[in-house]
């Protein structure tokens, strides 16, 4: 690679990145994808997907792939706002107190089986989500520059849980749902389970990390890629036609009770940004955001009563929408 070239040399770190987390998450390309789109456009994940499908190991792979630290929280009905964002601690020594950090200070959190923990936990999570900041007592303080939230779910277990709130789903930047992999898929973790535990588990799997330096520099890479005013109307009606979906067909009317929000625009164009240049290439293409206008969409959408009761989920919504609006 040329050094003349740095957008081409961080377009291949990142192409290399990928190959890795794609050849230790087999079965599991779209979430691997996904991941690094967040991370690209900053903004936060959520997972949801049956046990066992490989949630975990994929943000931990990334976590070993690029420059930060890394922490998971399980969390449980028990689990209190202070265990996520730290605690004051008395020093009898001189009267004083001191702020002892949490986990919500590392740069790349899961937050595993998030619906389990009761709501001032979540809004906890929330704030550091939306403001990159916490506060504790009459003190707020920044959370790193780099902040990635990876929250998982499991959609079986509902006993127990507490469902996210609209104003907290809103905060991810998408939802990610994973499935079972196919048998072939699955024939190759068996033959790499057995290749990891014959060279040993903490074998390394090469490559080198990529620097917050260069994670920095791609979000400002993907911002000077051309977006075609064609594209550009193209998202919007996407959008726009979750809040009057009759406008763009009247079979669409009373399916929702509320679309998306302005802020799923905003995710929608940079999203759609940090795929194409994922891609490799320096213009946004209609495909790039059909192919994720259903993770960027599906959690905004309140169905209406009408749908929910005929067994419809946002994801028929969704199909149906990009199949009536067009790129002109």
């Amino acid at each position: 690679m040329s050094a003349a070239d740095p957008v081409s040399d961080l377009q291949a770190v990142f192409a290399a990145l990928r190959v890795r987390l794609s050849a230790r998450i087999l079965g599991q390309r779209a979430l691997v994808e996904r991941l690094l789109v967040a991370l690209l456009a900053d903004g936060h994940l959520l997972v949801e997907g049956p046990p066992g499908v490989a949630k975990t190991s994929a943000v931990k792979a990334l976590a070993e792939g690029i420059e930060g630290d890394f922490h998971r929280v399980q969390f449980t009905p028990d689990l209190l706002p202070a265990d996520l964002t730290g605690t004051e601690i008395y020093r009898p020594h001189d009267g004083s107190f001191r702020f002892d950090r949490g986990p919500l200070f590392h740069n790349l959190l899961l937050a595993d089986e998030v619906n389990r923990a009761p709501a001032k936990v979540q809004s906890a999570l929330l704030e550091a989500m939306g403001e990159r900041q916490i506060t504790v007592g009459r003190e707020t303080y920044r959370l790193p520059e780099l902040f990635l939230v990876m929250a998982t779910q499991n959609p079986i277990e509902q006993e127990g849980t507490y469902p996210l709130p609209e104003a907290q789903l809103d905060r991810f930047l998408m939802q990610v749902r994973v499935d079972y992999p196919d048998l072939d898929t699955e024939r190759a973790i068996l033959a790499l389970d057995r290749d990891r535990a014959r060279d040993g588990a903490g074998a390394s799997e090469g490559g080198a990390e990529i620097t917050q330096a260069q994670v920095f520099a791609a979000r400002r890479a993907i911002l000077d890629l051309y977006l075609a005013p064609e594209v550009e109307d193209y998202l919007l009606h996407l959008v726009l036609a979750t809040r009057a979906p009759a406008d763009y067909d009247p079979a669409l009317d009373g399916w929702l009770r509320f679309g998306a929000s302005p802020r799923a625009t905003l995710a929608l164009e940079r999203c759609a940004r940090a795929l194409a240049w994922l891609e490799g290439r320096d213009f946004v293409s209609p495909e790039d955001v059909r192919r994720l206008a259903p993770d960027v969409l599906r959690h905004r959408l309140l169905l209406g009563y009408e749908a929910e009761a005929e067994g419809r989920t946002a994801d028929d919504f969704i199909a149906l929408l990009l199949a009536r609006v067009s790129c002109a």
